[in-house]
């Protein structure tokens, strides 16, 4: 959740830092911190709460030396939210520095058998236990002073150790926590993120668990031999452009990551997909009788919308965990059993958890995500990539967009193994290719909603409510709207409207009813009827062409046709918008709200 990077090459470190936390400060923002090696002085070290972005014109004017360094941007876990608790961290001589990701589980054993030995801390952070660990353990050689500590710590972790007396050296290890090598010309990178190298270089080298590199100004060492992979984005596609933030942008880019996920895929004649991840395991996939969707929050709730996709036209029983949940429940399973792991960043910790499981129990894993390379990926014994480009806002959007049109591809896969029809087959692959264009027209409301944002901006409580394939999205849309704007939002299925939230409705409760011209049309305008009765106001997202739902509802915001199972992927866009407005007339801080960070790579 907190964003790690190293620099050692012929380049002064300190301008690669500071634009690499600049570019990382969506994974955290409480805090940050720099240390910079120089061989004829000592070290530059800097660490203050707040948000990097705020100090830079002020970072920018320092002239620090030095050709090696690593800096942190903090998501607080463990100590609150001060200068003494960001990173980096040191030793009781000052002479090991150490940034880290994760969490020490065991830290408080630790750091109390620390304090016995004589070791003074300058900080609450489970952390600063590394960095004397390494002190205690270190004879002359830094990775095996690093690797004896590791043996006695419990948790996660990505590291980025330096030390002041062997000033040509990082060293750092990962385990559950993402760590990626930069292979750089004439310069070597670590970090967390791809997004805090790519100005630098776009070949990389994924450390595994238990992996411990190190670095040297002209060359580096791992204990295996590991191929480099390229990050397929380009640094121009993390950039906000012209946009007054990277979520307006990144709604705006929705059409175009349906577009991509569906790009090659869609096979028109024969009515179905081609899944290139899939083809290994095509004769498998025929036997699976029963599947199960892992995943965490919104990835959890596009997981949700596959679910109903799945089951109505590939006729697979299918069940969606909470990630999590998942570890500590023991599932039905048999070998005609798979799991299908969902996550933007391939590295989300409770998803990847589950996974570790399911691979103990020789169940086929199936990954869905969007970082080639990630954790996830790697981990997974087979996966499809949703191609959703660089997501820089914490709160998800365009990834989601790209995650529904990834499983409806899924459906129409595996319904066309069993017995869904050629005819079928081609109109939902006809109409999954109309998509894009669709998508487009519903930003074109962009104006209209934001109008309805200034109208609902005082109210402080909302409904959500939607049905079948739009509960899910009835709980995305009060996902998007809580985590953005701090307003109180719930999503709820709407026949569950009569069985306790009816009670909290009143004229100052609005509810924001899903309710297009599917299969459960007139169970929701009877839902929409019972909020009306009793004087809450009403806003609804309704299929082109439909007149009724103005009588009945004061505010609509319409949306083009398409199958039944598809609408979710449409439905949601105006609600992401609704969530921005709102959020930015509030004056929130859209792109990295309170207590959130980007990827959670902590359980």
């Amino acid at each position: 959740m907190c964003g790690i990077i190293g620099y050692i090459g012929k380049k002064p470190a300190f301008p690669a830092l500071l634009s690499g936390l600049k570019r990382m400060e969506y994974r955290g923002y409480d805090s940050y911190g720099f240390c910079v090696l120089n061989n004829e002085k000592e070290p530059f070290f800097h660490k203050k709460v707040g948000k990097i972005s705020e100090a830079e014109p002020e970072l920018l004017n320092l002239e620090v030396k030095g050709n090696i360094g690593q800096a942190h941007t903090r998501w607080a876990t463990t100590g609150a939210v001060t200068d003494q608790n960001a990173h980096p961290h040191w030793d009781c001589k000052k002479n090991i520095f150490l940034i880290h990701n994760g969490i020490i589980e065991n830290h408080k054993d630790l750091r109390e058998k620390l304090i016995k030995e004589g070791h003074e801390f300058s900080s609450e952070t489970d952390t600063e236990v590394l960095s004397h660990l390494v002190e205690k353990y270190l004879d002359g050689n830094l990775e095996e002073a690093l690797q004896k500590t590791l043996r006695e710590v419990r948790g996660t972790y990505g590291i980025v150790l330096l030390a002041k007396d062997d000033p040509q050296k990082i060293v750092t290890a990962r385990l559950s926590s993402p760590v990626i090598l930069g292979i750089g010309q004439d310069e070597f990178l670590v970090a967390s993120d791809p997004s805090a190298i790519i100005t630098h270089t776009r070949q990389v080298i994924n450390l595994d668990d238990n992996e411990i590199a190190v670095l040297k100004p002209d060359n580096f060492f791992i204990l295996k031999e590991k191929p480099t992979v390229s990050i397929e984005w380009t640094p121009e596609e993390a950039d906000k452009k012209d946009y007054p933030h990277f979520m307006l942008k990144e709604i705006m880019e929705e059409p175009e990551t349906i577009e991509n996920a569906i790009r090659g895929r869609l096979m028109p004649e024969e009515g179905t997909v081609k899944l290139g991840g899939l083809d290994k395991v095509a004769e498998r996939l025929k036997d699976i009788n029963k599947l199960i969707l892992v995943a965490c929050g919104t990835a959890n709730y596009a997981s949700r919308v596959g679910k109903y996709m799945l089951e109505e036209y590939a006729g697979i029983p299918t069940s969606v965990d909470i990630g999590s949940e998942f570890r500590y429940r023991k599932p039905i399973i048999d070998e005609n059993t798979a799991a299908i792991f969902v996550s933007q960043s391939g590295e989300t910790a409770d998803t990847l958890a589950g996974l570790k499981e399911m691979k103990k129990k020789n169940v086929l894993t199936i990954g869905i995500t969007n970082v080639v390379g990630s954790t996830q990926s790697r981990e997974t014994e087979t996966g499809v990539y949703t191609r959703s480009g660089p997501e820089i806002a914490v709160a998800s959007t365009k990834a989601f967009l790209g995650q529904l049109s990834t499983l409806a591809m899924f459906a129409v896969y595996f319904g066309r193994q069993r017995n869904m029809s050629l005819v079928m087959g081609k109109r939902v692959v006809s109409e999954l290719s109309k998509l894009p264009e669709l998508a487009k027209s519903i930003l074109n409301l962009a104006p209209d909603i934001k109008k309805l944002a200034e109208k609902y901006k005082e109210f402080e409580n909302f409904w959500f409510i939607g049905r079948k394939y739009n509960f899910p999205i009835a709980l995305e849309g009060a996902l998007k709207l809580k985590e953005i704007s701090y307003l109180h939002a719930e999503g709820v299925a709407g026949g569950e409207l009569k069985h306790g939230p009816l009670a909290l409705i009143q004229d100052n409760f609005p509810t924001i009813a899903i309710c297009t011209s599917d299969s459960v049309y007139e169970k929701m305008v009877s839902n929409i009827e019972e909020v009306k009765a009793r004087g809450g106001p009403v806003m609804a997202i309704a299929t082109e062409g439909d007149e009724r739902i103005k009588e009945l509802v004061d505010d609509v915001i319409y949306i083009p046709k398409t199958l039944e199972m598809l609408t979710p992927i449409l439905s949601v866009i105006p609600l992401h918008l609704f969530a921005y407005y709102m959020a930015d007339l509030l004056g929130r801080n859209v792109d990295k709200p309170r207590n959130l960070a980007k990827s959670v790579t902590v359980e």
